[in-house]
C-alpha cells in the first residue's frame, strides 16, 4: 500500500487535499508527523490486545496484493513482486511463530479468469492450501482494484462477472477447507473509485467519475455477497474502506460545514452497500457484516492542507473513529490496515494499539488490528524498497530477515499466556 497516494479522500473533491506547498514545507510537515509519533509513544507503555471473537489472532497480518494498473498502464501484481505467491506456506510459518494466525490476502481474479467465465486456479490454490496446513485463518480479497484484461468496468458485464467469480471462488474454498470462510468482495470502495474514478491515478484512468465508479463497485459487490452466500452461508463479508478526519481550515461555519461533509462522506460507499442511501444499487442491511477501517498517519488533515500530526489539538482520537463506524451501523469493527515506514513501525503500532484498546474498554467491539502489508514491498510508483513490514523481502529459500522492533512491540501487545 503506497502510503503517499493513500493520503486520499473519499470523493470528487481531491482539490481539496493536494496542498500545493512547497517541497520545504512538505518536508517540514513530514518532520512533525515524525516527531509527534515517536513523542506520543515515548509517554505509553504497551497495551496488550486480544482475544478477538472474530479472528483466531487478534493481530492479523495484510499481504500487500494490489493488482491495479497505473497511469502508464503497467499493472502491479503485489503477491507476485513481493515473492509471497512463492513462499505463501514460509510466510504464514513466520506469522505463526509470532503468535499472528489470521492473515489479509488476496486472490488475483486477472490471473484466473483466463477466459469469461473460464478459471485457472492454480494462482491461487497454493496459497489456499497453504493457509490450511498451517492452521491460518485467511481474509480473502476478491478484488483488490483489478480486473481482467478485455472486461469493461463501466459495463454491467462487469457486475456478472464478478458475481460469477466470486462464486466460482467460495466454491473452490469450501471444497478444499472446512472453516467458515471470510471474504473482502471489493477492497477500498471509496479510494479505487477516487484514485481511479475522480483522478486518473489507476484504471479505469477516469476524471470526474468517482461516484458512478462507487455505483459500480458498490453493485458489484452486493452481486458477490449474494453469490458467495448461495455457495457457503457461513461464510462472514468484510467491507474494508478508509478512515478519514478532516479539520475546518478556520472557525468559519461555511468551513465547520464543509470539512464535517467531508468527512462524514468516507461513509458513503458503506451506507450505499447496507441500503441507507441510493437503494436502487441494491445495498442492504444484511451486506454489512464485519466492518473494517483502514488507517494510516496520512488519513486526518486540515481541509485543503497538510496532514495532522498526533499530537495536534484538530487530530481527532482514532478510538473515536472506531466508536462512530460501529455506532453508525451496529456491526463489529476491526483495524484492516495500518502501518508506517522504517523506525516508526513499532511506535507507530503502540499508539493504534492504544487507541484499540481504549475504544474496547469503552464498549466498542473492535475485534482485531491488522498490520498492513506484513511485509516489504516496492513501491507502486517506483518500485522502491517500502520498508513497511514485520518481515522483508525473501530469499530464494522464503526466509525473509524480520524488523526486530516490531517484533518486540508485537510480543509485548499479545496476552499474557
Amino acid at each position: 500500500m503506497d502510503e503517499a497516494l493513500h493520503a486520499a479522500p473519499v470523493d470528487d473533491r481531491a482539490e481539496t487535499v493536494v496542498p500545493h506547498a512547497s517541497e520545504d514545507r512538505i518536508r517540514a510537515n513530514e518532520r512533525r508527523l515524525r516527531a509527534a509519533i515517536l513523542g506520543r509513544a515515548a509517554l505509553l507503555a504497551p497495551a496488550p490486545l486480544g482475544p478477538s471473537a472474530v479472528f483466531r489472532s487478534f493481530l492479523i497480518g495484510g499481504f500487500e496484493c494490489s493488482t491495479h494498473r497505473r497511469r502508464d498502464g503497467r499493472r502491479l501484481d503485489l503477491v507476485a513482486s513481493t515473492r509471497h505467491d512463492l513462499h505463501a506456506a514460509a510466510d504464514y510459518a513466520a506469522l505463526a511463530a509470532h503468535g499472528v494466525r489470521t492473515v489479509r490476502d488476496g486472490l488475483r481474479w486477472h490471473l484466473i479468469e483466463t477466459a469469461p467465465g473460464r478459471y485457472d486456479w492454480s494462482s491461487f490454490l497454493p496459497m489456499l492450501r497453504a493457509a490450511r496446513d498451517a492452521g491460518t485463518q485467511p481474509i480473502w480479497d476478491l478484488c483488490h482494484w483489478g480486473w481482467p484484461d478485455g472486461l469493461d468496468i463501466w459495463a454491467p458485464e462487469f457486475v456478472t462477472r464478478f458475481a460469477a467469480f466470486a462464486g466460482a471462488a467460495a466454491q473452490v474454498v469450501r471444497d478444499e477447507t472446512d472453516a467458515a470462510p471470510l471474504y473482502v468482495p471489493v477492497n477500498e470502495m471509496s479510494f479505487w473509485s477516487w484514485a481511479g474514478g475522480s483522478l486518473g491515478i489507476i484504471a479505469p484512468h477516469a476524471e470526474g467519475r468517482g461516484d458512478a465508479l462507487k455505483a459500480i463497485l458498490v453493485q458489484a459487490s452486493v452481486a458477490a455477497i449474494d453469490a458467495v452466500r448461495r455457495v457457503d452461508p457461513r461464510a462472514r463479508i468484510v467491507a474494508a474502506e478508509p478512515a478519514i478526519h478532516i479539520a475546518p481550515k478556520s472557525s468559519d461555519p461555511a468551513d465547520l460545514r464543509a470539512a464535517a461533509e467531508y468527512t462524514a462522506s468516507q461513509f458513503q460507499a458503506l451506507d450505499w452497500l447496507s441500503g441507507r442511501a441510493r437503494p436502487e444499487l441494491g445495498g442492504r442491511p444484511d451486506c454489512l457484516d464485519l466492518i473494517g477501517l483502514n488507517f494510516y498517519v496520512h488519513n486526518q488533515w486540515t481541509d485543503g492542507d497538510e496532514p495532522l500530526p498526533v499530537d495536534d489539538p484538530a487530530y481527532r482520537p482514532f478510538r473515536e473513529i472506531l466508536a462512530e463506524a460501529h455506532a453508525r451501523y451496529g456491526r463489529p469493527v476491526f483495524v484492516a490496515e495500518t502501518g508506517i515506514e522504517a523506525d516508526l513501525r513499532a511506535p507507530w503500532l503502540r499508539l493504534i494499539a492504544h487507541e484499540v484498546a481504549a475504544a474496547r474498554r469503552a464498549g466498542v467491539p473492535v475485534e482485531g488490528l491488522c498490520l498492513y502489508p506484513i511485509t516489504d514491498y516496492p513501491g507502486w510508483d517506483d518500485d522502491r524498497h517500502c520498508p513497511t513490514g514485520l518481515f522483508g523481502y525473501a530469499d530464494a529459500r522464503g526466509a525473509r530477515p524480520v524488523d526486530r522492533a516490531l517484533a518486540a512491540e508485537i510480543a509485548a501487545l499479545r496476552p499474557a499466556g
